[in-house]
């Protein structure tokens, strides 16, 4: 699975940032400056999905929110193909971090499985989707994703989330290109 490291930031530099913050400007200290994160999504509250994008090599997934409240995923999407090691690495490069889901909300990631310049590659006949890497995830045969005689992988790449699949496919395109 993908080493993720968190940021923290030492109490010093909080200070820090407060004292050089313009006069009235929002802190972490200052009262309504942070609106509370929301909860971590449950598992069972996310409808997770996964097809082809119209582009060779490439697939879209998402995740719906099926609950009454916004909740919180992992930035990027955990995916990973049949029995390799690793999921799909983020692009651009990012750390773990939460990620709002809004109540009855999609949120959706661009994942291209195979690089346009491999010169090896391995096929596999399923993939596995999840919001958060603490999540078991929804598996997809190759079939169900347009891909039926196996999914072709090498140095996989996803985006993060986006509010919408066509700002996935730019960000994909984007970065990965």
């Amino acid at each position: 699975m993908r080493i993720r490291t968190e940021l923290a930031v030492p109490a010093a530099l909080l200070v820090v940032l407060a004292l050089a913050a313009p006069a009235g400007a929002a802190t972490p200290s200052s009262a309504g400056a942070v609106a509370p994160t929301p909860p971590k999504c449950r598992e069972s509250s996310l409808k997770i999905s996964a097809g082809p994008s119209g582009r060779p090599e490439t697939l879209r997934v998402s995740v719906t929110n099926r609950g009454a409240h916004a909740c919180v995923i992992d930035r990027v999407p955990t995916v990973v193909f049949g029995d390799l090691d690793g999921p799909a690495l983020p692009v651009p490069e990012t750390v773990s971090g939460p990620y709002r889901v809004p109540a009855r909300g999609s949120v959706h990631a661009a994942v291209r499985t195979l690089d346009p310049a491999a010169t090896e590659l391995r096929v596999v006949d399923r993939l596995i989707v999840a919001g958060d890497p603490a999540h078991r995830g929804r598996t997809f045969g190759a079939a169900s994703l347009g891909m039926p005689d196996g999914i072709r992988v090498w140095e996989p790449v996803t985006t993060r989330w986006h509010r919408s699949g066509a700002a996935a496919d730019a960000a994909l395109e984007r970065y990965a290109g």
